[in-house]
């Protein structure tokens, strides 16, 4: 298959010695590719190589059929743009200086933007909501400012590849979303091909087409989201040994709690996460259920919960399972109940809860737990 953006037998590194070898990527116009792995495993140092920041220890990339190492720097600079984690040096430029730079590959020898360039500069401005801060002294505006002006930047390029070494890293939120947005966009209307690396995971499955992964000498896999982010594997790849992450639902939890159970918690629907995390701050542990295999709550329970009474989705309660989680709630100190209102197939859970008060048990609910907290000036 000709791809648009190939590497063949690819090594990079540092004065010639090869850090990772045989790096082979295709991608599509308009395909997005993130790289993910453990720190210092060399996502970073593929990037710059594939930007031509860094010299290619052995191999070819292929830009539209075309090797790199043959097209000029001006060619280059016309088609493929990159923000990197180094601050740019500047010296009494505003952030329109700082953004207008992004045309010298049109501008010819002299710097001289056109009424063109003018209205490319504002638009790239726009994209990434930096328009309002235009005037401001490049060097004392926020990190996450800073990146936003330096991908109007690389955007008003008018690339037709851009690279991006963690762009999310100094943004909040409200930025990640619009600048994940903002490439979504400019692939739909442009066909802009993205390759970027960001720490984010529930990120890169989100926005990417393809998903490269990079631990140390080699790369691992390359594949679309949905091959990469199977059980267990980003547990492997980035070596977890304290706490989960779950590949299915892009969450990650910290260790449970250790110990006898103290708490029983009655949850469901997606009512029992937040809970189940308080008692885990605590270093309290707990047994919960009954859940059902596809409820909101599951994920969170496996990861947290000493035990979780379960049974499979879309299936009746049986009598059996009923009377194992009575016996278990025997055994703890207290129960929690994360439910004001059961549902048809929640009548279970409900008897739970009578039986709990029948013996007598210390029951919260979880409004009474709230409202407690806020006496306390908890939020």
């Amino acid at each position: 298959m000709e791809y648009y953006f190939k590497t063949e037998q690819l090594s990079v590194g540092y004065q010639s010695e090869p850090l990772i070898r045989d790096i082979e990527i295709g991608l599509n116009k308009g395909e997005i590719l993130t790289l993910i792995g453990p720190n210092g495993a060399g996502k970073s140092t593929i990037l710059k190589s594939i930007a031509r920041q860094l010299k290619l220890i052995d191999g070819v990339v292929y830009l539209d059929k075309k090797d790199l190492a043959q097209m000029s720097g001006t060619e280059i600079s016309q088609k493929i743009s990159g923000v990197f984690t180094e601050k740019l040096k500047t010296e009494l430029m505003s952030c329109e200086d700082v953004v207008a730079t992004g045309r010298y590959p049109y501008t010819g020898h002299f710097g001289i933007l056109s009424k063109v360039d003018y209205a490319v500069v504002e638009e790239a401005m726009e994209l990434v909501h930096v328009t309002e801060i235009r005037n401001l002294d490049f060097t004392k505006i926020s990190d996450g400012q800073r990146q936003r002006v330096m991908l109007a930047r690389a955007i008003c390029q008018e690339p037709e590849i851009i690279i991006l070494d963690e762009p999310t890293s100094f943004l909040d939120v409200k930025y990640k979303l619009e600048f994940l947005s903002v490439l979504q966009e400019l692939r739909i209307k442009k066909g802009l091909t993205v390759i970027m690396s960001i720490h984010e995971l529930e990120l890169a499955e989100r926005v990417s087409d393809k998903i490269l992964c990079v631990n140390g000498e080699y790369v691992e896999r390359l594949g679309k989201p949905e091959e990469i982010f199977k059980s267990g594997y980003i547990k492997s790849l980035f070596g977890i040994e304290t706490g989960t992450f779950d590949e299915e639902n892009s969450s990650m939890e910290l260790e449970a709690a250790t110990g006898e159970p103290e708490v029983f918690v009655i949850a469901g629907d997606g009512t029992g996460r937040s809970v189940y995390r308080m008692l885990q701050r605590k270093g309290t542990s707990f047994i919960t259920g009954i859940l059902y295999k596809n409820d909101l709550d599951y994920p969170v329970a496996k990861a947290l919960a000493t035990d979780v009474i379960e049974t499979e989705s879309f299936e009746p309660i049986k009598e059996l399972l009923l009377k194992e989680a009575k016996e278990k709630l025997d055994g703890c100190k207290r129960v929690i109940c994360c439910k004001n209102v059961f549902g048809t197939f929640e009548k279970a859970n409900e008897e739970l809860l009578t039986y709990a008060k029948e013996k007598g048990k210390d029951v919260e609910m979880t409004r009474q737990i709230m409202t407690s907290n806020d006496r306390k000036g908890m939020v």
